[in-house]
C-alpha cells in the first residue's frame, strides 16, 4: 500500500508546487481532479487533445517521481437539468480517455442522482419507502434513468482499460454498500467502489464490516474520518442538514485521519483491506474544518505513514 493525495485542497498553488509540498511529507501519489465537483486545477481535460500541453504535464511528475493513482469527476451525470447532465457526462467520458492516455487505471466518480420524473428541475434523494409514492420514485429512477446510463458507461470504460470507482455518498443514488453492488450488477465488473470510511460512518455503517461486504468490489480507498457527537446526535439523527461550519452543533463533522479515530481503530481497517485484496493507494481527501488544509494534510500523512502496510505479504513461515 501507499499514501496518497486527493489534491483539490491545494487549488491555490500549481502542480509543480503542489508536488514539492508532498515529497516533503513523504508522498509521491496523486489524485488529480478533472473537473465537476473537485474542479481541474491540476489536469485538464484539454490534455486529450494537446500534445505539448500534454508531454510538459509528464515531464513535471516525472521530474517530481510522482504517479497518479487514479482521475477524480465527481459529478451527478443523471441530474435531471439536462444541460447540467450533459455537461456532467462528457467530463466523465473524457476523464476515461484521459486516463486511458496516461496509463492511469482508476476514474473516481458518483453514481448521480436524477429528479422524480422527466420534468423534474432538481434531483429526488429518496431515503424511505413510505408513503408508495416515495418507491415508485426509486423503482422509476433505477430502471429508467439510473441502469441506462451505467451499463453504457460501464461498457465504455471497460473499452478503455479504465476502472471506474463510485464514491458511496448521501445525496446520490448509490450511497452504501448495498446499492453500490446493485449498480455493479447492473454496470458490470468496470464499476466498483471507493470506499471513503467517512461517508459510512456518519450513515452508522461500520467501514470495516463495509470490507467485508464489498469484498473484491472495492476499487479505491479515501483517507477521511468522521466524529460523531453523541451530545447532539439526538436533535437531527444522522441526517443532519446544518452547516458543516457550524461544528457546535452539528452532529457530526468530517475530521482528519485520527481525529475522529484512533490509530488502533485505523490500523485494523487498514488490515481488513489488505485482508479482502485492496493492496493500494490510500488517497487522502482533507475536509476538517477544525484544520487548516495544510495542517490537516500534514497531521493525515504523518498519521498514516507510521501505520501504512508498504511490504506485501510473505510465506507464512511459522506454519
Amino acid at each position: 500500500m501507499r499514501v496518497g493525495v486527493f489534491t483539490p485542497l491545494l487549488s491555490q498553488f500549481t502542480l509543480e508546487e503542489v508536488l514539492r509540498k508532498l515529497t516533503a511529507l513523504s508522498i509521491s501519489t496523486v489524485e488529480l481532479g478533472t473537473g465537476n465537483y473537485p474542479g481541474n486545477a491540476h489536469c485538464k481535460l484539454s490534455m486529450l487533445e494537446n500534445e505539448k500541453e500534454l508531454k510538459e504535464f509528464k515531464t513535471i511528475l516525472a521530474d517530481h517521481g510522482a504517479s497518479i493513482s487514479a482521475l477524480s469527476c465527481h459529478g451527478n451525470a443523471l441530474h435531471p437539468d439536462e444541460a447540467r447532465a450533459r455537461e456532467a457526462r462528457e467530463v466523465s467520458r473524457k476523464t476515461v480517455l484521459l486516463a486511458e492516455k496516461l496509463e492511469v487505471p482508476m476514474v473516481v466518480d458518483f453514481s448521480g442522482c436524477p429528479g422524480d420524473s422527466r420534468e423534474a428541475k432538481a434531483p429526488n434523494w429518496v431515503t424511505c419507502p413510505w408513503p408508495p409514492d416515495y418507491l415508485e420514485v426509486l423503482k422509476w429512477q433505477w430502471e429508467e434513468i439510473v441502469a441506462p446510463y451505467w451499463r453504457a458507461h460501464g461498457k465504455f470504460a471497460a473499452e478503455h482499460g479504465v476502472k471506474i470507482a463510485i464514491e458511496m455518498h448521501p445525496g446520490f443514488v448509490v450511497y452504501n454498500p448495498e446499492t453500490l453492488l446493485r449498480l455493479r450488477e447492473i454496470a458490470g465488473p468496470s464499476v466498483g467502489a471507493n470506499l471513503d470510511p467517512s461517508h459510512l460512518f456518519w450513515q452508522g455503517i461500520d467501514p470495516i464490516a463495509a470490507i467485508r461486504v464489498l469484498g473484491d468490489a472495492i476499487f479505491y480507498v479515501h483517507a477521511k474520518d468522521t466524529q460523531i457527537y453523541a451530545q447532539n446526535l439526538p436533535r437531527t439523527g444522522v441526517l443532519d442538514t446544518k452547516a458543516y461550519t457550524d461544528e457546535r452543533n452539528r452532529a457530526w463533522i468530517f475530521r482528519t485521519c485520527g481525529y475522529g479515530h484512533g490509530e488502533e481503530w485505523w490500523r485494523e481497517f487498514i488490515s481488513t483491506l489488505r485482508m479482502f485484496g485492496y493492496n493500494e493507494v490510500l488517497s487522502i481527501e482533507h475536509e476538517d474544518s477544525l484544520l487548516s488544509a495544510g495542517e490537516g494534510l500534514m497531521k493525515a500523512a504523518a498519521f498514516l505513514n507510521g501505520i501504512v502496510l508498504r511490504e506485501p505479504t510473505a510465506a507464512a513461515w511459522w506454519v
